[in-house]
């Protein structure tokens, strides 16, 4: 897109060039005392080889910042990628840990449970002995 617009910009200037005219008045003094004015318009020469080279240079160095912006992109995009999949791994890395830290802590809490139950059947089995006292 910019380089249509920087294209369609260099012709416009190119071709207002070309149809720029100059205007020369002369005054001519006749033998009899009398001055005679000449007016001529004569068009501005312009070189075509010379236009032809500037819209070449004009497109090469758009041509250049056209692949200077592309290859940005592309690093950019590269960027965004290798960002993207630290992200992924060290998310997928807490979530290990985390179901790691879960399962420790069920079972410690199963364990828990285990003497907790044991301690219960324990003062159960005195208080079944004092009550048959």
């Amino acid at each position: 897109m910019k380089k249509q617009i920087l294209a369609a910009i260099v012709i416009s200037v190119f071709t207002v060039a070309c149809t720029k005219s100059t205007t020369k008045t002369e005054q001519v003094e006749n033998p009899d005392g009398s001055t005679t004015t000449t007016t001529t318009e004569t068009p501005n020469v312009v070189d075509s080889a010379k236009i032809s080279n500037a819209k070449e240079d004009v497109k090469a160095k758009v041509d250049e910042a056209g692949n200077k912006i592309d290859a940005a992109a592309q690093k950019a995009k590269d960027k965004i990628d290798a960002t993207a999949d630290k992200t992924k791994k060290d998310l997928n890395k807490a979530g290990q840990d985390i179901k790691t830290e879960a399962n420790k802590v069920g079972q410690d809490a199963k364990e828990a449970a285990k003497k907790g139950a044991s301690k219960v059947e324990e003062a159960a089995k005195k208080v079944k002995e004092d009550l048959s006292k």
